[in-house]
């Protein structure tokens, strides 16, 4: 396969706060990548690095093979949408999906409109007037029917309620099997999005720490519960992410189980709970478990 993202030793420095610190990984082209973090992790710095949008303090970026900074060949194989997505005043939906032809080589307009009826998204008001909710649905619209090759959605769908980002997740799997491409898709609602994801990349603090498959990601960790002294006999020499006790009963979270270990488990007496891949993260970055954890 071929590295359609490239990075090395990427830094990013804001006066005293680094917001991206060394961060170096691969991405193959073709499939959807999650990039998942808590608020102020780092995410849309890396994903403005990464589309030529801002300058890296140090360190090294390619898309395509080449450096997107002022490169309109590689950044026009792009697209970026995230949720701060500005627009000019008089400009309404309508007039986003006209010139969005001239930015998107395989701009779908017959996808477009099928996604704007999709999400009921008003065309004729003006966008600074928009709900939330509009404004993001007219962003996962430009992102889904660009079909750009290398598609940045930094959180755009975020104002949409249930319902509405069910809908995404489900239109944009069936266009994105349909029409394969590479997409990095930032979100802190990691269990919603967690079946799309082929590969998850986590940064936290600037830092990459975890990059893996989703798939083995998702089977790394199990919670063991039961009587306190069996589960912390169990639990001994094992990579242990997280730990908690009430009276006689207590429970610990392990990397690494294997199903021989899991079997043998369940045969001294413990509960074997699987770890979704929120919770595992969550373990992994010391976060807890809110909404707020990977904004």
């Amino acid at each position: 396969m071929t590295a359609i993202v490239e990075a090395a030793g990427l830094t990013k420095r804001f006066g005293k706060v680094t917001a991206v610190d060394d961060v170096s990984f691969s991405l193959e082209q073709g499939g959807i990548h999650g990039l998942l973090g808590r608020n102020g992790a780092g995410k849309t710095t890396l994903m403005q690095l990464l589309t030529g949008q801002d300058f890296a303090t140090r360190g090294d970026v390619k898309i395509f093979g080449e450096h997107p900074v002022e490169n309109a060949r590689a950044v026009g194989r792009t697209c970026f949408i995230k949720e701060s997505q500005v627009y000019p005043d008089d400009f309404q939906g309508k007039h986003v999906l006209k010139i969005a032809p001239r930015f998107f080589p395989h701009w779908d307009e017959d996808l477009a409109q099928h996604l704007v009826e999709a999400f009921g998204a008003p065309m004729d008001r003006k966008i600074k007037k928009l709900s939330r909710g509009q404004r993001s649905a007219i962003g996962v619209i430009v992102g889904i029917a660009s079909r750009a090759e290398l598609t940045f959605l930094d959180e755009p769908y975020a104002g949409l309620d249930a319902v509405a980002r069910r809908r995404f997740y489900d239109l944009l799997l069936e266009d994105y099997a349909e029409h394969p491409r590479t997409i990095v898709l930032s979100t802190h609602l990691i269990d919603e999005a967690a079946a799309l994801l082929q590969r998850v990349l986590v940064i936290d603090n600037g830092r990459i720490v975890i990059n893996a498959d989703a798939e083995e990601l998702r089977g790394s960790a199990t919670t063991l519960v039961g009587k306190a002294s069996d589960v912390e006999a169990f639990a001994a020499h094992r990579e242990v992410l997280d730990r908690s006790a009430i009276g006689g009963i207590a429970s610990v979270t392990i990397a690494g189980l294997s199903a021989d270990e899991k079997r043998a488990a369940a045969q001294a007496g413990l509960e074997t709970i699987p770890v979704s891949l929120q919770e595992l993260i969550v373990r992994r970055t010391g976060g807890t478990l809110t909404e707020e954890v990977s904004a």
